[in-house]
């Protein structure tokens, strides 16, 4: 009895340790498939065009207290934040003079700092254009009901004025 008893513990020692080998590998591949992420964003993080604590620092000061940034959300903020830059630089150099001016500036970064007063005018426009169409609609319906040409018969009254007479 002894001796199946330690077959059995010797067997489970076994099993247990094929699982922890198993569990072991699958870490592993998982580690090795993080450090390859880190790899990535390593190489992303250098390209990037502002210090990332700080954007990350400006995050968090304008998000809730419980929110968490991943690390692609700090790396595509901070790319989306050099596009933005390179678009107002772009609009800047289209100005002919040599010294950019704050007005240059103002107009520059109207639609970046007013975005919301434009929405807000978009979305006027087209409820203006809402009611606009249907006013025509109605219109329409008015033509079609009201001014209706009187229906001929095309056959009886065609066909006399067409005849040429003898």
């Amino acid at each position: 009895m002894e001796i199946n008893d330690e077959r059995q513990d010797q067997e489970f020692n076994n099993e247990e340790i094929e699982d922890r080998e198993q569990s072991s590998e699958e870490l592993n591949e998982d580690k090795i498939d993080d450090s390859e992420e880190e790899i990535e964003i390593v190489e992303e993080v250098e390209d990037l065009p502002f210090a990332k604590a700080e954007v990350v620092r400006l995050m968090k000061q304008h998000l809730d207290r419980d929110k968490m940034i991943r690390e692609r959300v700090k790396v595509e903020m901070n790319k989306f934040l050099g596009e933005v830059l390179e678009n107002v630089c772009a609009q800047l150099n289209e100005y002919p003079y040599t010294t950019v001016e704050y007005e240059m500036l103002k107009e520059s970064i109207y639609p970046y700092k007013n975005i919301k007063r434009i929405n807000q005018e978009k979305e006027r426009i087209l409820m203006h254009l809402e009611a606009i169409k249907a006013d025509c609609n109605a219109l329409s319906m008015d033509v079609k009901r009201t001014l209706k040409l009187k229906e001929v018969d095309d056959e009886g009254e065609d066909d006399d004025f067409y005849e040429i007479p003898e």
